[in-house]
């Protein structure tokens, strides 16, 4: 039976829980080309946990040497489309000097592999991916606007690399199906292990909120949906109402009733847990797919004008143009052409773009 690990831990004595993670899953390291993949969604430091701590990278870096891999990437393709965001994710957020020497621009080269075909026929994705014997994947416990988490299965969207992944957005149009291409490219490369980043997380509209959450943990498990639907309960919601993990079981991916697997560590819900706007409306959290979706199309990105800068980071990055700048220097969002995909509230980097 699959099983998912919860361990107490903190930023200094984290490198015990990634001992027990590899102990309770172990994998064969010894001279193997091994793919460190942390969430490293856009520059901002360890503390905003945007990204993964750079403790926990360090501490997989560390038992990876420590197990003689024979070479170690560490590596991610941050959701900023522009010249030198990689280096500048990976330095602001600590996670360049945690590598130890071993981060990769994974960007820089990519491979076309087949993709499905409702959507293109074939897409890039990093060659540092494919050509891995082992990935590790090292993602944050975090909300996310429009897929509810961003924990196992969401961590693997990073393997495409460029303007690729805002291209699929546009493609998709919608939460259900780009639900579906997220298990689609979880699909073309599914991680050996996966080492969660749950000390300090993040609730609200994330996965760029400013509501963060001390939890104290680190999970792990070598099957990203039990991983993520252990996670769910812990927010507070159910697994069957998310359509990325229906898409994972019904694709052979894993199952997320709570039978199908058994925990090492004690499970406990987190009190209070503040989900996404998108997952709760006036009545209370929708209990039908139609209610999930509903939610979203009610919502609309909007700008908090007291912390906009005005950078257009927001404009640059919408996959749909549907972001414009309004005579007062702030963006403003055409309902008409959004698709809801908060692609601009994930991208702010004062966190100035608000749901409503």
């Amino acid at each position: 039976m699959t099983r998912v690990m919860i361990q107490p831990a903190d930023y200094n004595n984290c490198r015990q829980a990634v001992d027990r993670a590899f102990d309770l899953f172990p994998v064969n390291i010894r001279n193997k080309k091994v793919l460190v993949k942390p969430n490293a969604l856009r520059a901002a430091p360890p503390e905003a946990c945007v990204t993964t701590h750079p403790a926990v990278v360090r501490a997989v870096v560390d038992k990876l040497e420590e197990l003689g891999a024979a070479g170690i990437v560490v590596g991610d393709n941050p959701g900023m489309m522009s010249y030198g965001a990689n280096e500048k994710t990976f330095e602001t957020s600590g996670l360049r000097e945690a590598s130890k020497g071993y981060y990769r621009n994974i960007g820089a080269d990519a491979v076309k592999v087949g993709f499905n075909p409702k959507y293109l026929n074939q897409i890039s994705v990093s060659r540092a991916v494919m050509e891995a014997d082992v990935v590790i994947s090292v993602p944050k416990f975090k909300t996310h606007s429009l897929t509810i988490l961003s924990v196992a299965i969401k961590n693997c969207y990073g393997y495409l690399p460029g303007a690729l992944k805002a291209e699929l957005h546009r493609l998709a149009g919608n939460a259900a199906r780009f639900s579906e291409i997220l298990v689609d490219v979880f699909k073309l490369r599914g991680p050996d292990l996966f080492i969660v980043d749950a000390v300090k997380g993040m609730e609200g509209d994330g996965p760029a909120s400013p509501d963060l959450r001390d939890i104290g943990l680190i999970l792990a498990s070598d099957n990203a949906v039990a991983l993520d639907a252990v996670v769910t309960r812990m927010m507070g919601f159910e697994p069957d109402r998310i359509p990325v993990f229906r898409f994972a079981r019904q694709k052979g991916l894993g199952d997320f009733d709570a039978e199908s697997y058994t925990v090492d560590g004690v499970f406990q819900p987190i009190p209070g847990f503040k989900l996404p706007q998108t997952a709760q409306n006036a009545e209370g959290i929708p209990t039908g797919e139609g209610a999930f979706f509903e939610s979203r199309v009610r919502l609309r990105p909007r700008v908090n004008q007291e912390l906009c800068t005005g950078c257009q980071t927001c404009v640059d990055q919408c996959p749909v143009s549907a972001l414009a700048m309004d005579d007062d220097g702030f963006p403003e969002v055409n309902p008409e052409i959004c698709i809801a995909c908060f692609c601009c509230q994930e991208m702010c980097p004062e966190m100035a773009i608000v749901l409503s």
